[in-house]
């Protein structure tokens, strides 16, 4: 078999091994109120697929105290190998726990990897402000312009008219303003409780339905869309936000500009980057589990920014082959 780190595509491929167990670990959980043990129970099946990888990974973005999980955290050591190739990963194992818990859209298993080295560390800072749109907009909207010269710029880059665009946004209390600005310039407003991973990679993909992303979201969430949205060659600007009296704080402590614009570059300084996604709800990118009598199905989303593939995945899996596979991770968790 081919070296996975030497063959364009085939990581990323090895890659949905990973996400596809977090997604079936955590479809237990799908509508029964506790987010975390859903998270907990992907966590553990994601971080054991994980070792069995022949890397040298090291976790940058995780989970840990904003998400008090038992396993991913920043700086572990993640792979089979001590010596082999070395990169950063970050992980989401149920990117929307919250809703994972209420059974709503867009909850999916995601990570992320790139060279070492090569992944902005954003320290303490939990929020960046965020704006997501295919190639055609790179270099051709201000992000220091208002919201409307914005809407403009990127209307005139995709040749559209402004009432033609369609941008996603989190519904939080905090974009009210933002949905305003956007829908009395004429544009229209998708709003989905969750999922910026989900709308940030569908904005990068012309004619996805998705013309932009645009406002505060997760900096974990941030940082693996970039990598998938610089594997599909879109745009990507950034800037920290923090939202609490108490990460504004550490951020300051931690000598971070939050008045700076990041641009992808900044955020994944590699093109050599790998995406992987599993729904486990179903939402924009695809379909969540489908438990069947015999089989469950999986949808995944798979990218890789050396070869420039992407490609999404359906996959039946045994049930038993499932229990087994679950009920190994968790002895070992």
């Amino acid at each position: 078999m081919p070296e996975l780190s030497s063959t364009p595509g085939l990581l990323a491929y090895a890659l949905r091994n990973v996400t596809e167990v977090a997604a079936l670990a955590a479809c237990r959980w799908i509508g029964r109120g506790d987010g975390t043990l859903g998270d907990h129970a992907a966590t553990g099946a994601m971080r054991n697929e994980l070792n069995k990888l022949p890397i040298t990974g090291r976790i940058v973005i995780g989970e840990g105290e904003k998400d008090e999980a038992p396993g991913l955290f920043r700086d572990e050591q993640v792979g089979e190998l001590t010596d082999g190739p070395a990169f950063d990963i970050a992980v989401d194992p149920v990117e929307g726990t919250s809703y994972l818990a209420k059974g709503l859209t867009n909850a999916m298993a995601v990570i992320a990897m790139a060279p070492k080295g090569a992944m902005f560390d954003p320290g303490p800072a939990y929020y960046m402000e965020k704006f997501v749109a295919p190639e055609a907009a790179k270099g051709k909207v201000d992000m220091d312009a208002p919201v409307d010269d914005k809407l403009r710029q990127l209307a005139k880059a995709q040749s559209k008219s402004i009432e033609e665009l369609t941008v996603f946004v989190l519904e939080k209390p905090r974009h009210i303003r933002l949905i305003e600005d956007i829908q009395n310039l004429g544009a229209r407003v998708a709003q989905y409780p969750a999922g910026d991973v989900a709308g940030a990679v569908m904005a990068a993909i012309p004619d996805s339905g998705v013309d932009a992303l645009m406002g505060i979201g997760g900096t974990p969430e941030g940082i693996i869309s970039a990598c998938a949205v610089r594997g599909l060659g879109g745009v990507f600007h950034a800037r920290l936000a923090p939202q609490l009296p108490s990460e504004r704080i550490a951020v300051t402590e931690a000598g971070l500009d939050t008045e700076k614009w990041l641009g992808i570059s900044d955020l994944v300084r590699s093109g050599n980057v790998y995406f992987c996604a599993t729904g486990i709800t179903t939402g924009l990118l695809f379909e969540g589990v489908e438990p069947g009598e015999s089989r469950s199905r999986t949808q995944s989303l798979m990218i890789s920014g050396e070869s420039g593939e992407r490609q999404m995945l359906t996959t039946f899996h045994r049930n038993e082959d499932i229990a087994e596979k679950l009920n190994t991770e968790n002895a070992h968790a």
